[in-house]
């Protein structure tokens, strides 16, 4: 016990002097833009087909808008280890918009987008479907930096 409290120490330490050193966290380098974060919470034993879905049917639509300037960048992680069910997610998608107003801008047309990606439509729909049947939650969170 008393190892693990020495070693939080040092962790606490080490990062208290790289900050102070010059570097920053990366919410600290997000001087623009709008960030969400969409966790998945995935039936037990379905992980692999919902990321399978997920990389065949979502991740083209973030890359295309990242390449049209609307999103200035993104990342998708799971966690290493397992949690309590009550707090269990498995995949965060956290996605910097290019300001506040992009993810909301009515003007954009997502199905003209969705189209030129993916012209079988009928099967795009069945596969989306099936992925959000896999999903147990699904909940989307704003983030906000807190500058110290």
């Amino acid at each position: 016990m008393r190892n693990c409290f020495y070693l939080l120490i040092l962790v606490l330490c080490l990062g208290t002097t790289s900050e102070a050193a010059g570097q920053t966290t990366a919410a600290t380098t997000v001087k623009a833009g709008y960030i969400e974060e969409y966790y998945y919470k995935v039936k037990w034993g379905f992980a692999e087909e919902f990321m399978t879905l997920f990389k065949k049917n979502h991740y083209p639509l973030l890359v295309k808008q990242q390449e049209m300037g609307r999103i200035v960048s993104f990342k998708i992680e799971a966690p290493t280890f397992h949690a309590t069910e009550d707090s269990r997610w498995d995949f965060r998608v956290t996605v910097v918009w290019k300001d506040r107003n992009t993810p909301f801008d009515e003007s954009f047309d997502s199905k003209q987008l969705i189209a030129s990606i993916y012209p079988d439509q009928a099967t795009l729909k069945k596969e989306e479907q099936r992925r959000f049947e896999l999903l147990i939650a699904h909940w989307d969170v704003t983030i906000s930096p807190v500058r110290l």
